[in-house]
Parts: structure tokens; sequence; C-alpha cells
């Protein structure tokens, strides 16, 4: 039987379940940890623990870019902005997106590996393409990634500069929102992040495999490893930049606090207007979310492909 393109490449390649070792001894015995999660368990936690590390090494990068997305100015700038705040605010705003992220790749990758499980049960034998099938579940997966905006939104607050004198840390942020403005305040910005989340998913998990199909063939673990990283690297940058327009919006909507809700349109239309009507100004910042991007999915795709294979 034909395996789908949208399979990750553990399950479309088989490999022989490895051990970690240390001195000659297994520190994690081959398959033990799937055998305690599950066969469908372990897709959350390889998830949860690429996004972990992948946050961990790209979030001051990601400052910057919050920045260009925000005031529209140039990296330099930008970085002079960080400097200006000094050392100890660098990972200011680190919590929220390492909860968050952790949490929503686990979702992404756990719950398409478990929609996909479930439809395909349901629709067997109707003679739908199981590409569809596979497609709906990421779309899925992608809009059930979206409840968790408020970790998006205290993020984008605790970044703003504006805001340093209001808000001290995660806690004390959600604690504001919530008593001042409600829990409604918290999704400010869930409609371009469920215009964002469910298309990339699709493409993302449709893609990768075709792409990987196309670069040198792999014959080791370190092999595996760099096409996984390239192939990832490469939808994560395409995409980043495909809905870069989006994140801006949401930058801007997710910035402010308090008040009347924009829809995105008057979101865009007022960045638009106070860059000049200018598609490079809306676009600032671009060059280094493709980076960002290329550097992060790289790491999250191979991470989570490697812990695939170790468990």
């Amino acid at each position: 039987m034909a395996v789908s393109t949208m399979d990750s490449e553990s399950a479309r390649t088989p490999q022989p379940q490895a051990a970690l070792t240390k001195g000659g001894r297994s520190l994690l015995p081959a398959g033990a940890l799937s055998a305690r999660l599950g066969n469908h368990g372990k897709h959350y936690v390889c998830g949860s623990i690429a996004a972990f590390t992948n946050i961990v090494v790209t979030f001051p990068i990601q400052k910057v870019l919050f920045r260009q997305q925000l005031h529209g100015v140039l990296a330099t700038e930008a970085v002079r902005q960080l400097q200006r705040d000094g050392l100890r605010n660098l990972y200011r705003g680190l919590l929220p997106p390492l909860l968050q992220k952790s949490t929503t790749v686990a979702i992404m990758f756990g719950l398409y590996e478990d929609f996909s499980r479930v439809l395909l049960d349901r629709v067997g034998g109707s003679g739908m393409p199981e590409l569809v099938t596979r497609s709906f579940a990421a779309a899925l997966a992608g809009t059930t990634e979206a409840f968790l905006t408020p970790f998006e939104r205290v993020q984008t607050l605790l970044q703003d500069h504006r805001h340093h004198g209001r808000f001290n840390n995660t806690a004390h942020t959600f604690r504001t929102l919530l008593s001042e403005y409600g829990i409604r305040e918290c999704y400010r910005g869930l409609v371009p992040i469920l215009l964002r989340n469910g298309p990339s998913n699709v493409l993302f998990f449709g893609l990768r495999g075709p792409i990987k199909e196309q670069l040198p063939e792999a014959t080791s673990r370190a092999g595996h490893l760099v096409n996984d990283f390239v192939c990832g690297g490469l939808l994560g940058a395409g995409l980043g930049i495909m809905f870069y327009p989006l994140n801006v919006v949401k930058s801007r909507a997710q910035s402010q606090v308090g008040g009347a809700f924009q829809p995105c349109r008057q979101v865009l239309l007022t960045v638009w207007r106070e860059r000049g009507g200018s598609l490079a100004m809306l676009f600032r910042g671009a060059h280094l979310n493709y980076h960002r991007s290329l550097l992060s999915w790289g790491i999250i795709n191979a991470t989570y492909e490697l812990l695939l294979k170790i468990m």
C-alpha cells in the first residue's frame, strides 16, 4: 500500500530503534519511552521537545523581528532598541512563547497524527483521496492551536517596550488582562492567527514529503538529520514569507490593550497607510523572518524526526 506524502519521514522510512548510551550503559532503552507513551503519545512529546529547543536558540532573533513588525524599523534600529533595553531584558517575554510554542507544536504534530488516524478510519473505502483527508486533519490541528492565542497575546505585550512599565512578567500580564478586561482581551488577534494556522499546516504537512524526496538520498542518521533540517527549514521560510502580512496584523492588533476590536482588514489598511502604501515597508523584517524561520523550522523538523526514531 502506498504511503501518503503527508506522513512523517519516520513513518515512511522505518529506522532501527536506537538507544542513548553512556559508557556502554543504555540511558534510554530502545522503544522504552515509546511503550510508556503509547504509539501516538510520542508525537506530542517529540513535538514539544523540538519546539522547546528551537525557542531557546532563536528567541533573541524573534525579538528583533517583532520590533520590525510592530514599528517598521530597520534590523539595526531594532537591535539598538534591544541594546538600550539591556541584557536583563533580552529574554524578557521568553516564558509565554516557550509555553505556547512547546504546546502548539505538540498539538500540531500530535493532533495531526490523531486526526489523520481517526478520519482515515472513518472514510476508509469511501473513495476519498488520502491527501484530502490528511489535509483536513492538518487544518483541524492548526485551528485547535489557536486556543492558545493568549500566550501569543502576552508575548506581544512583554516584548513591546512601550508596555515595560505596566506589565512585569507573564503571570502579572495574565492577571492584569483578566481582571481589568476579561478573557476576551486575551484573544485579541485571534482572526489572523486562525487565517494563518490552518492553511500553513496544510501546506507544511502536504509538502514536506515531496520536498524531502527531491533531496539527495540519505544513507545514515546524520544524512537524515540534515535532510530533515533542510526540508523543514525551506518550508518554514517559505510559509513565513507567505503569511508575513498576517503576522504584521497580529502584532499590531495584539500590541493594543483595551478599546475596540478592529477587523483584520482595518488593521491591515492602517498599517498600510502608516507605512506610506509601500509593499516593501509592509514586508519590513521579512528577510529576518525568512532566516529565523529557516533556522527554527529546520531545528523543529530535524529534532522531531530524530526523537521519533530514538523513542
